[in-house]
């Protein structure tokens, strides 16, 4: 992936995404600590227009419209929603329904989902015009929400995986999630077609023989490919937001006073 930097504010890009996206880090906003500096998620002890300035920042750099922007509201589900220009603006200035991702080909329509540890994916297919934006925690990868999300591209849009372009974003890596056999074990009983080879280098055992090193990302990508999104359109991030306490806010790591990251896509209008 590709780092950018405007002012004091700092993103990512895919090289695979020819349209306007980015995935955001915690650098170049207005919020004090500990949401400091660029804090995307909703208003509560951060403030309201502390998140709209953030917003306004990013989306300026990145090239998307503010107003239009359509939120998640993250549950760790496996609900994918198709959005049109009616949703515009929802989530920013009002209530959005359930959902851990969100398809449209609504052009110039942006697209946000949010991650502090959890697996940001952004998807484009260039020929039909469709783009969709996944949040995936562990539990939303086990029940396979970015399959989810690729189907449903391709029943209401007739997008085709073979023509995908993936970008898997920052998250936290198998140097820092490491779990007790609950995850471990809802990733290998999810029925995916996934060889056991791949899930022994994604899902490896400590020394304690207790817990266990979990790669959500590269598990996410098995996930792509095993839709046959094929590997050279699929990009993953190296960033672990755990590690990098000067890019990222990380829940594993601050617990839950800290802000947010997002991943923001629009299709060129």
């Amino acid at each position: 992936m590709l780092q950018h930097t405007t002012g004091s504010l700092t993103y990512f890009t895919s090289p695979l995404l020819p349209i306007p996206h980015a995935f955001s880090t915690r650098t170049g906003g207005v919020s004090a600590p500990p949401f400091d500096t660029l804090n995307l998620g909703r208003a509560g002890e951060d403030s309201r227009e502390n998140i709209l300035e953030n917003y306004a920042r990013l989306c300026a750099a990145v090239g998307v419209d503010r107003e239009a922007l359509v939120f998640t509201k993250q549950v760790h589900g496996d609900m994918v929603r198709v959005v049109g220009r009616a949703q515009a603006g929802e989530g920013l200035y009002g209530k959005s329904p359930e959902c851990d991702a969100l398809v449209t080909d609504t052009p110039g329509l942006p697209l946000a989902v949010f991650s502090a540890d959890c697996v940001p994916i952004l998807l484009y297919d260039p020929v039909h015009n469709v783009i969709g934006a996944v949040h995936a925690g562990w539990r939303g990868t086990a029940l396979g929400i970015v399959r989810h999300a690729v189907m449903l591209m391709a029943y209401k849009y007739g997008a085709r995986p073979a023509d995908l372009r993936a970008a898997v974003g920052p998250a936290i890596g198998p140097c820092c999630f490491i779990t007790k056999a609950d995850v471990p074990s809802a990733l290998v009983n999810a029925e995916f077609s996934i060889q056991n080879s791949q899930i022994s280098e994604m899902i490896r055992p400590c020394e304690d023989g207790e817990h266990f090193r979990v790669d959500l990302k590269a598990f996410n990508a098995a996930l792509l490919r095993d839709m046959v999104v094929l590997p050279e359109h699929i990009d993953v991030s190296e960033h672990c937001t755990c590690c990098h306490p000067e890019l990222f806010f990380s829940h594993r790591r601050n617990g839950g006073r800290r802000g947010l990251q997002a991943a923001v896509v629009a299709m060129a209008r």
